[in-house]
């Protein structure tokens, strides 16, 4: 899943991010209110966490564009201000949570998974599939055939990827900046590497094999037809 950070403090900007990553999420982060507006029209993400003092556009004034132009994401407003006011502010503009700082980072990890489980409209599905594959993004739990596989956050957040978009020849420069956050270096093998490992996880001890390689151009997860 893919998370959207707006924060403006530099430092609880990348602590909020490595935790986040480290937990299993995808996530990009802006450091304005403009920036982290722009990010949040124009991209797919499943969660915004936005500060409310913010350059540019404050918080308020960003979720109240994107709601009024029908961007129904889940938002967790972060901030230092902890006056009632505020809090019924944010909510009526329609925030879903609302954490002050300073917080424990398990507790806004425990508000992102709750939001998560509602998902855009309460509707998104939590449980991508592939034949007897299947992956719960809340759990964060992969089995294959009724067997749990374990993966590694990096495996996970690759797996998943591929399944979201089942069907379709990722090139590794997408692969990397999705997973990694990195733009390509044909120098390097982490993808290659990742893939085998993953491969060796969920392909090798079933039939059908689902992940292939299409050589010059990337990977693609589907069920064959014989299948």
């Amino acid at each position: 899943m893919k998370i959207l950070i707006v924060e403006d403090e530099i430092k609880t900007g990348d602590y909020l991010k490595q935790g986040l990553s480290e937990a299993g999420f995808v996530v990009d982060i802006a450091r304005d209110g403009m920036d982290g507006l722009h990010l949040a029209v124009t991209g797919d993400y499943d969660l915004l966490v936005l500060d409310v003092m913010l350059p540019g556009l404050n918080g308020w004034q960003v979720l109240e564009t994107l709601r009024r132009g029908g961007r129904e994401m889940p938002v967790l407003f972060l901030t230092a201000r902890d006056h009632v006011e505020d809090r019924v502010k944010g909510l009526e503009l329609g925030a879903d949570d609302y954490l002050v700082k300073p917080f424990a980072f398990s507790e806004l990890l425990a508000r992102v998974r709750t939001l998560l489980r509602r998902g855009k409209s309460g509707t998104e599905a939590t449980v991508l599939r592939a034949a007897d594959l299947e992956l719960d993004l809340l759990r964060r739990r992969v089995t294959r055939a009724g067997r749990r596989i374990e993966l590694t956050a990096k495996e996970f957040a690759l797996l998943e990827l591929l399944l979201r978009r089942q069907g379709e020849v990722l090139p590794r420069s997408l692969i990397a900046s999705q997973v990694w956050d990195m733009n390509f270096d044909s120098d390097t093998n982490v993808i290659e590497v990742a893939m085998r490992r993953l491969r060796g996880k969920v392909d090798d001890d079933f039939e059908p094999r689902l992940i292939r390689t299409v050589r010059g151009m990337g990977y693609v997860l589907e069920v064959p037809d014989c299948a």
